[in-house]
């Protein structure tokens, strides 16, 4: 059983650790209140990789025996209630390419060939689609409109922050299903805090040219020598605010992934040398109006 104590938590507390059959399971409240859809974000701990990968690996491209990968995603896909013949993956490049995905889509990148490349984001309306999303530091983006009964997640790391993936993906959801701004919900996920995130001087300014000054201020501190520290979530949630969320609509992480290598995959602190996190998202049945 996972000591929740393990994990630390800074001060927001929007998120719960729900331990399903000894996995440990990430969960965002304001997703838990809306009726028909299930959501999850996975740890580290619970699985059966080994070595480098121990314990909950959920990637098939990193080197771990792919037989285990796949027990660790039946094992977390049972404490969501996602079926692995439901899940489709990401084709993740850190580009701002957002895909709806349909029943025909489920499968792909787990149990059959994507036909697809160079995405990192889904949308879907349809129920029974597990969108399934990869990270090791970088920002997953969890929405959900109740009122058109419409999600998406998408995969936001620097690259895709600076060329605002959460305001493509909020886009789609407008543009393909009618979806209004202010009726959709987001959270923003378990990912590098501003405080251990430092990046060179190339990136802090590839921020200054596309976000506001008291934005850009907000979220780069310059530490000297080229150096700054960025904080993604402030970046996310402005980006989010930009394309029409209300601001109550929107939760903010309190778990770093660099803060806790014993049971977060991190990618600035570990390397390589490591296995991956994963988001999930479905639509179950019955999705009703939500306020």
């Amino acid at each position: 059983m996972l000591d929740k104590k393990i994990i630390k938590k800074r001060n927001i507390c929007s998120t719960d650790i729900e331990v399903i059959n000894g996995i440990p399971v990430i969960k965002y409240q304001s997703f838990c209140d809306i009726p028909g859809i299930t959501h999850g974000f996975s740890t580290r701990i619970g699985g059966v990789s080994s070595g480098i990968y121990e314990s909950m690996n959920l990637s098939l491209t990193r080197g771990d025996d792919p037989e285990k990968v796949m027990d660790n995603f039946r094992l977390f896909g049972n404490a969501v209630g996602i079926k692995t013949s439901q899940m489709v993956f990401t084709d993740q490049t850190h580009t701002t390419n957002v895909r709806v995905v349909t029943k025909e889509d489920t499968g792909k990148g787990i149990l059959r060939e994507r036909d697809y490349k160079d995405i990192d984001g889904f949308v879907t309306n349809c129920p029974g689609v597990g969108l399934v999303t990869f990270y090791a530091d970088c920002v997953p983006l969890f929405f959900a409109d109740p009122c058109k009964k419409v999600i998406a997640l998408s995969h936001s790391g620097w690259r895709g922050t600076v060329g605002k993936i959460g305001a493509k993906t909020v886009g789609m959801m407008t543009d393909v299903f009618g979806c209004r701004p202010e009726n959709i919900v987001a959270a923003i996920g378990p990912s590098i805090c501003g405080d251990c995130y430092e990046v060179s001087s190339d990136v802090a300014e590839a921020f200054k040219a596309v976000f506001k000054k008291e934005q850009y201020e907000a979220m780069i501190l310059c530490k000297g020598d080229g150096k700054y520290q960025l904080d993604l979530w402030k970046a996310n949630a402005f980006i989010l605010e930009d394309s029409g969320l209300l601001k109550r609509n929107i939760s903010m992480p309190d778990i770093c992934t660099c803060c806790n290598p014993e049971s977060m995959w991190s990618h600035r602190k570990t390397g390589a040398h490591r296995g991956s996190l994963a988001a999930f998202l479905m639509i179950t049945e019955g999705l009703n109006d939500y306020s």
